[in-house]
């Protein structure tokens, strides 16, 4: 008897602290294992498991289903599974895992199609590939610190009638109870694989249902309710996340609460970022005791992303972003980019072009799938800046080193919502009727438009009266400039400001009609005076009507500096003449490999003064007058000779006096 109550007690014990290991909820908050709040601040991985037509830019946003049968109508079924196999190896690897911990993210949600756990066509056969997935990438977040909620993307049978579900165009899952007898098998079957997994906070039943005609709220409870028991039967301690009808936005009949650890989860695209856009959920919160989690948000401007994060956090709503990665994006964070020979199969597909040949179709999808690597993704800074910095509201921060004298990109300016780093009267969409807030779908996710530039990179383009962007800049050496505005327009009603420090330095200046919108010209404006520092410019559009390409800062006063090529600036050394010490100022636009070497007036090497790399901006090297052998040099004229990257450039001389 005493030894059946010592091995009760040794089994509640060993229940209680394994209970104790997870995340589970308190009231109104998620709670970590020490029970203290903890706000879910994630991204998705959507497109890896369940590819989407708009992020492959396929017609038609094709479902997963619709887009392996154009590409088998194309290649193949084997040379198909081989083209996914690289797609899933590239799109998600451990660069991508460690990527999102860098950026301060402290969860991934995982979207994923049931066929992963059991074949399509095989209800009651469970496969292993779904497993060896989670498994992987479990491994990857107990590595960076990150925690996983496991998302059921595409329910058998579709449980909405789109796409996203990989439906035929009805939602099967409600009208077919097979589909349900099945979900509810797959979903015992994972949990039962991870009860005892601390590393996920928790189950996403079923992403964005929509009922169809003939089915109620009360029919989602009552199937939420039947996956939450055979879950529960086999894992009594990850949090259930339920998503309401309708895209995870209304939860009519979905209270009060039927679980002891449950949240609410719903989803916001393409609305206000106001308290009265979700007063609903607040108030659902409110009367159940049940916490909130914003499951998926996204695909909107830079403005939007911040807007919407802030009212998460007074709110203490954890939230979860979509989606880190997608093909030819401003909206993620990384970018893939499509390649040309890819671009011909989306023109065939659109009905534009000849039907590739096998070999050539198969060569430009593993370019895709090659293109999806962490390495060769275009990154976007400002949408991590949208959704981490918590000065992103209130305070400019540079994208990148502006250096004066050269030239700064129109599309350079600074990190920022509206109204702080630019000014632009379209930036985010809270209604469908709004219009897109980057009008050119290039490069950055604010509100200002930028297109590709006919003569390569980009512009800032559809500019409007009042418009404006700032651009913190390092003013190396004070003077004056004469300043070059690039700049194209189809008519002569464009004016703009230059101010410095919010003081005008450039009153208005007139933008020509050059002929067209990619017509670009230089417009000068001359002795221009600027402080040396840190300084912030704005261009202000007085009257738009005009593009904006970049502008060029060039020294009006030969006698300080001059540019010896777009890349490197040489200024004469100072003090001049010298006894003691002169500096020799070099600017770099870009880092390179700089050699310093002192001749005298017969052309003899006296001293090797540096070889070395040097970082981007201003670089002063100093000179105390010796040679290789640390003697003082004779009086004379001496002249330094600079070589940046093996170009070599021989700059004014200098006086020594002892």
């Amino acid at each position: 008897m005493i030894k059946r109550v010592l091995l009760i007690g040794i089994l509640v014990a060993t229940s209680l602290r394994l209970e104790a290991q997870f995340f589970k909820t308190l009231g109104m908050d998620i709670v970590d294992p020490q029970s203290h709040p903890f706000i879910l601040k994630g991204y998705g991985l959507g497109g890896w498991l369940v590819p989407e037509g708009y992020m492959l830019h396929m017609p038609g946003f094709g479902s997963p289903t619709s887009i392996r049968n154009q590409i088998i109508d194309l290649i193949g079924v084997a040379n198909t599974d081989r083209f996914f196999a690289e797609y899933r190896k590239n799109y998600v690897a451990e660069k991508d895992i460690e990527l999102i911990a860098r950026w301060g993210f402290n969860s991934i949600r995982l979207p994923f199609h049931y066929q992963f756990f059991s074949p399509i066509d095989s209800p009651g056969v469970f496969i292993e590939d779904g497993f060896r997935i989670v498994d992987t990438l479990l491994a990857w977040c107990k590595k960076y610190n990150l925690y996983l909620i496991l998302d059921m993307h595409c329910a058998p049978g579709g449980q909405n009638h789109g796409n996203i579900s990989d439906a035929d165009g009805e939602a099967k899952l409600w009208t077919v109870p097979a589909n349900q007898e099945r979900t509810i098998a797959i979903w015992r079957h994972i949990a039962e694989r991870y009860a005892h997994e601390t590393q996920i906070v928790g189950y996403d039943l079923l992403n964005e249902p929509v009922l169809p005609t003939g089915c109620t709220g009360a029919d989602l409870r009552n199937f939420f309710i039947r996956l939450k028991d055979a879950v529960r039967a086999v894992d009594p301690n990850h949090i259930l996340f339920i998503e309401g009808n309708w895209y995870a936005t209304d939860f009519d009949q979905l209270a009060p609460r039927f679980d002891a650890s449950m949240v609410y989860a719903f989803h916001k695209y393409w609305n206000p970022t106001d308290l009265a856009s979700i007063q609903a959920y607040r108030n659902l919160r409110t009367q159940t005791v049940t916490p909130l989690w914003l499951g998926e948000t996204g695909e909107n401007s830079n403005p939007w992303f911040y807007e919407v994060v802030s009212l998460m956090d007074q709110q203490n709503i954890g939230w979860n972003w979509w989606s880190h990665k997608k093909f030819n994006t401003t909206t993620s964070p990384l970018s893939a980019v499509i390649p040309a020979s890819y671009q011909q199969l989306i023109n065939y597909w659109n009905g534009n072009a000849s039907r590739p040949s096998p070999e050539y179709a198969y060569s430009a999808l593993m370019e895709v799938a090659a293109n999806l690597a962490v390495e060769r993704c275009e990154y976007r800074p400002d949408v991590i800046a949208a959704l981490t910095d918590p000065e992103f509201g209130t305070k400019p921060k540079p994208l990148k080193v502006n250096m004066i004298p050269g030239s700064i990109l129109a599309v350079d300016y600074d990190l920022g919502t509206n109204g702080v780093a630019y000014f632009d009267n379209d930036y985010k969409v809270t209604r469908d009727s709004d219009p897109h807030w980057n009008r050119g779908y290039q490069y950055r996710n604010d509100g200002v438009d930028i297109e590709k530039s006919s003569n390569g990179g980009y512009n800032v383009g559809w500019i409007e009266d009042n418009e404006w962007l700032r651009y913190t800049a390092e003013i190396v050496f004070a003077g004056h400039y004469n300043i070059d505005f690039t700049l194209a327009s189809t008519a002569n009603i464009g004016r703009l400001q230059l101010k410095v420090d919010n003081q005008i330095v450039v009153s208005a200046l007139a933008v020509p009609n050059t002929g067209g919108y990619q017509n670009w010209q230089n417009v000068r404006i001359e002795n221009v005076y600027l402080p040396k520092g840190t300084h912030l410019l704005e261009v202000y559009a007085v009257k738009g009507g005009f593009n904006f390409q970049k502008m060029t800062f060039i020294s009006a006063n030969n006698g300080i500096i001059e540019q010896v090529n777009p890349n490197v600036y040489i200024g004469n050394n100072y003090p001049n003449p010298f006894n003691d010490l002169t500096i020799i100022p070099v600017v770099l636009m870009q880092p390179g490999h700089l050699r310093l070497n002192i001749f005298d007036l017969q052309g003899k090497l006296v001293r090797k003064l540096f070889d070395g790399e040097l970082p981007r901006g201003l670089n002063e090297i100093y000179w105390n007058g010796t040679d290789d052998k640390n003697k003082r040099v004779s009086v004379g004229v001496y002249y330094c000779q600079v070589s940046v990257d093996s170009s070599s450039y021989r700059v004014k001389a200098m006086l020594y006096l002892k």
